[in-house]
């Protein structure tokens, strides 16, 4: 996932993508726990996804806050 790709989206979308990366992350850190996840890098990923969501979010709430 790209910021700037991210950056393209109306904050509705990226409020449901942060809801889906929430979700995974959760089922992550669980099949970790249960020693299922066989690559544990994507935890990481996956939370460096949300905070570049969040990031876009931000983002966007600000810009509409000065206009």
């Amino acid at each position: 996932m790209k910021s700037k790709d991210l950056r393209a989206l109306p904050i509705e979308e990226l409020t449901e993508k942060e809801a889906a990366a929430k979700k995974r992350g959760y089922e992550l850190r669980v099949s970790n726990t249960t020693k299922e996840l066989k690559n544990t890098a994507e935890i990481r990923s996956n939370r460096r996804d949300i905070a570049r969501i969040k990031q876009a979010i931000a983002e966007k709430q600000n810009q509409a806050t000065k206009a």
